[in-house]
C-alpha cells in the first residue's frame, strides 16, 4: 500500500504502484504511471505522459512531463519514460517528447542535481551524474556513466560519450567522445578521463589502448577517416576501441578538438 498525503492531488486516471510515498502538494496528472517504491517529496509535479519506474526519489519542486519548449510542438501525444533508482533533485525539469521521437528517455541509477534541465526527445542513459544547473537542449544523447559537472550547456542534437568528464561551466555545440575530459573555453579535448577509468577498474592495458587511440585521433595530424583507419590497424580491437571508432565515425556535429 502507498502512503499518500491528503494534501496531494492525484487524478483518478493515474496509476500508482505499491509502496510509494507521495508528499503534500504533489500534483499527479491524468494518465501518469508510477511503478512501485517511489518517493515523491512535497511539491513534485508529474504531468501527462510521464511513466516512472521503481525506486526513484524525486525532491521538492521537480517537474516531469511538461510540454516541450519547442515552437514546432503542436500538442501531439508524447511521453517521458524514466527508469529505476534515480535521484532527481530539487527543481529539476524533464520535458516530454515531440513528433520528432515521441519520447524523452532517462535510464536508471542516475543522479540529476538541483535545477538541471533535460529537454524534449533527449536520450539520457544510466549511471550518469549531472551537475547543478546543467542544461541539455532537445535531442541530446548522453551515454552511460558520463559525468557532467555544474552549469554545463549542451546544444541540441549533440552527443556526450560514456565515461567522460565534462568540466563545470563548459559550453558545447559539438559531440564529446567517450572516455575523455572536456574542458576550457572554447571546449577542447584535455586528455582521457584517467581517474574515472581507474575508478571503474579498467585495466592498464585497456587504458593504454584508449590513450593511444586518442593520441592518433588528436595528435597525428591525419584526417579523421585516416586516423580511424590507423587505429583499426595498430590497436587491439576491444569493445572500448570499437566504441570510440563507431562514435567518431557516426558523429553528425563533429567532435570537440
Amino acid at each position: 500500500m502507498s502512503k499518500i498525503s491528503p494534501l496531494a492531488y492525484i487524478d483518478s486516471e493515474a496509476k500508482i504502484g505499491d509502496g510509494c510515498t507521495i508528499g503534500p502538494f504533489c500534483y499527479i496528472d491524468k494518465g501518469v504511471e508510477i511503478a512501485e517504491n517511489n518517493e515523491l517529496m512535497n511539491n513534485v509535479t508529474l504531468l501527462r505522459g510521464t511513466k516512472l519506474g521503481s525506486g526513484n526519489v524525486l525532491f521538492p519542486g521537480a517537474v516531469i512531463g511538461a510540454i516541450p519548449q519547442d515552437l514546432k510542438f503542436r500538442g501531439e501525444e508524447s511521453t517521458v519514460v524514466i527508469g529505476d533508482n534515480n535521484r532527481i533533485r530539487e527543481n529539476v525539469t524533464i520535458h516530454r517528447g515531440t513528433a520528432s521521437k515521441g519520447t524523452t528517455r532517462v535510464g536508471s541509477n542516475n543522479l540529476i542535481m538541483e535545477n538541471a534541465h533535460i529537454a524534449h526527445d533527449c536520450e539520457f542513459g544510466s549511471g550518469i551524474i549531472m551537475g547543478n544547473s546543467t542544461k541539455l537542449a532537445g535531442e541530446v544523447i548522453v551515454d552511460d556513466n558520463a559525468i557532467i559537472s555544474a552549469v554545463v550547456l549542451v546544444h541540441q542534437f549533440c552527443r556526450i560519450g560514456g565515461y567522460t568528464m565534462v568540466q563545470g561551466g563548459t559550453r558545447t555545440s559539438m559531440d564529446i567522445p567517450p572516455f575523455v575530459i572536456a574542458a576550457r573555453e572554447p571546449v577542447a579535448y584535455c586528455g582521457i578521463n584517467l581517474v574515472g577509468l581507474r575508478r571503474r577498474n579498467y585495466t592498464v592495458e585497456v587504458i593504454n589502448d584508449i590513450h593511444n587511440a586518442y593520441r592518433i585521433l588528436y595528435n597525428s595530424n591525419l584526417r579523421t577517416a585516416d586516423a580511424l583507419q590507423q587505429i583499426k590497424e595498430t590497436i587491439t580491437m576491444g569493445k572500448e576501441i570499437q566504441y570510440i571508432i563507431d562514435f567518431v565515425a557516426n558523429t553528425t556535429r563533429g567532435i570537440i578538438r
